[in-house]
């Protein structure tokens, strides 16, 4: 029997999922709570029990996002044993990830300093995943001997761009075919 707990985390867990899926497809910045809560057909008051505004309640959803993507990213990766092939499949992996945000949702995650924030700090954690897997590929003697601190500032650079809009503005690519265009030319 499901205590009352574990519902309450499973209803949190399933209004975040929805709130997430909502804002990737249309975005943030034109919702009020009140649209919110209709839209997700509860109560502002269960919205504001998760967070204590819709800013706060954004964020929170920007952050269940990258957490969820994060854990999907990592176990694609750990299906992947083959060195020569971890960088591709960990950047494509998270090219997947992407490809549900809308321009309007990384439009407004752009525009907007606190939810900014949250994808800066996944990408600069992204970016040392990545380093990882170069070092890893390089010990393992399946990549030539390169200095992978260089590499991982050029794969950062790429992806701070990405993340900062600067791609989409120089190729018309969107955020997750930027990130399997990277996976490609690594």
């Amino acid at each position: 029997m499901s205590t009352p707990v574990r519902r309450g985390a499973a209803r949190r867990e399933q209004l975040f999922d929805a709130l997430e899926e909502l804002l990737l497809a249309e975005g943030f910045a034109h919702f009020t709570l009140d649209d919110l809560a209709a839209r997700l057909h509860c109560s502002k008051r269960t919205l504001y029990a998760l967070a204590g505004s819709k800013e706060q309640l954004v964020r929170a959803a920007v952050v269940h996002f990258f957490r969820g993507a994060t854990e999907r990213v990592e176990a694609a990766l750990a299906a992947q044993a083959d060195p020569r092939r971890r960088v591709g499949t960990y950047l494509g992996a998270v090219a997947t990830e992407l490809a549900p945000a809308s321009p309007r949702f990384v439009e407004d995650v752009a525009a907007f300093p606190p939810a900014a924030e949250v994808y800066a700090r996944n990408t600069r954690a992204a970016a040392r995943r990545v380093q990882q897997l170069v070092d890893e590929g390089v010990e393992a003697g399946v990549f030539r001997d390169v200095h992978t601190g260089f590499v991982a500032d050029v794969v950062t650079s790429v992806m701070v761009r990405i993340q900062q809009r600067q791609v989409a503005a120089a190729t018309g690519l969107d955020d997750a075919e930027a990130y399997a265009r990277l996976a490609e030319l690594l």
